[in-house]
C-alpha cells in the first residue's frame, strides 16, 4: 500500500514526508528552545541540539496529525500528499524520534527534563481533533507548547528554571495566544459551518480581534514591567518597540486576517531576535 497519494518512488515519498515540515510555524518553537539555551549564558552543547530535535518531532507530529484529521477524516482540506497509511507511518516515526530524544535527555539530565518535553508531543498529537474544537485549548495549545520549549531548552543546560526564564515563557505564551486568535479567524467561515468553536466563532471576528490585540498588549506591558523590575535587562524594551510597530501595521489591516497573521508571525520572529540580542549582549549599562 502506497504512502504518497501523488506518485510512487523514493523521491516522491520523501517529498510527501517533507511536505509536513512547515517552516513558518516550526521556527518559533525551535527558536524558543534555542533562546532558552541562550538564557543560560553558558556554552550551548549537544543537549541543546537534542532538545531542538525533540521539539521538532513534537511539531512534526502536530502537523501530520492535523493534516491527517482535516483531510482524511473531516474532509476540510482539498488535498494532502500522504495517504492514511503514510500519515500513520509519519506519526510513528516522529513519535519514535521524540521518545528517543526525550530518553536521552532523561538519562543525561533528569526526569524534570522529560516532564518539560512531554507537553510538546501531547499538545501536538491531541491538537486535532481533541483540542482544536474548544476556544481555550485551540488558542493556547501552540503558545503553551512554545512556552515549554523555552523552559526545556533552558533546563537541559543548567537544571534550573530561574524567574527570568519563567517570565519570558509567560510573556511568549500571552503574545502568541493573541496571534493564534487572529490566525484562527482566517478560517472563521468554515469553522463556523462545521461547529468548530474557535475564539472568532464564539465571540465574532470583531471582538476576537479586540481580544487578540488585548493579549498582545498585555504581553508587551509584561516585558516593560519585568524590565523595570530588573527581571529582564532594560534593553528588552526594544523588543516591545519592534513587535509593537509591526502589530500596529497588522491592526491597520482591518478585516484581512491572513495579512495580519503573516505580519504578526514575522513580528514574533523580530521580537525574539531583539530579546536574544538584549539578553546575550546586554547593550545598556547597568543591566540586570
Amino acid at each position: 500500500m502506497s504512502v504518497a497519494r501523488h506518485g510512487s518512488g523514493p523521491d516522491v515519498v520523501l517529498r510527501a514526508f517533507a511536505s509536513q515540515v512547515h517552516p513558518v510555524f516550526m521556527l518559533p518553537p525551535l527558536a524558543a528552545s534555542a533562546f532558552g539555551a541562550v538564557l543560560a549564558r553558558e556554552g550551548v552543547g549537544g543537549l541543546a541540539v537534542v532538545h531542538l530535535f525533540v521539539v521538532f518531532c513534537g511539531l512534526y507530529t502536530a502537523h501530520v496529525k492535523d493534516g491527517y484529521v482535516d483531510f482524511h477524516h473531516r474532509g476540510e482540506d482539498d488535498d494532502h500528499p500522504l495517504t492514511e497509511r503514510g500519515c500513520r507511518l509519519a506519526l510513528a516515526c516522529s513519535t519514535l524520534g521524540f521518545a528517543a530524544g526525550t530518553a536521552i535527555l532523561g538519562l543525561a539530565v533528569d526526569v524534570v527534563a522529560v516532564v518539560l518535553c512531554l507537553p510538546g508531543w501531547l499538545v501536538g498529537y491531541l491538537h486535532a481533533p481533541q483540542l482544536d474544537t474548544n476556544p481555550a485549548t485551540a488558542t493556547l495549545g501552540y503558545p503553551v507548547g512554545i512556552g515549554f520549549a523555552l523552559l526545556g531548552g533552558h533546563y537541559v543546560q543548567v537544571r534550573s528554571l530561574p524567574l527570568a526564564v519563567v517570565a519570558f515563557a509567560a510573556v511568549f505564551v500571552v503574545i502568541l495566544a493573541g496571534i493564534k486568535v487572529v490566525d484562527d479567524a482566517t478560517d472563521y467561515a468554515y469553522d463556523r459551518s462545521i461547529g468548530k468553536r474557535t475564539v472568532a466563532v464564539v465571540l465574532g471576528r470583531h471582538r476576537a480581534r479586540q481580544v487578540a490585540y488585548g493579549l498582545m498588549l498585555v504581553g508587551l506591558v509584561g516585558v516593560v514591567g519585568f524590565a523595570l523590575a530588573g527581571v529582564f535587562p532594560p534593553s528588552a524594551v526594544g523588543a516591545v518597540v519592534a513587535f509593537g510597530s509591526v502589530a500596529w501595521v497588522a491592526r491597520r489591516a482591518g478585516d484581512d486576517d491572513s495579512l495580519a497573521t503573516m505580519l504578526l508571525v514575522r513580528a514574533s520572529y523580530l521580537f525574539l531576535a531583539v530579546l536574544v540580542l538584549a539578553v546575550w549582549f546586554r547593550p545598556l549599562a547597568g543591566s540586570a
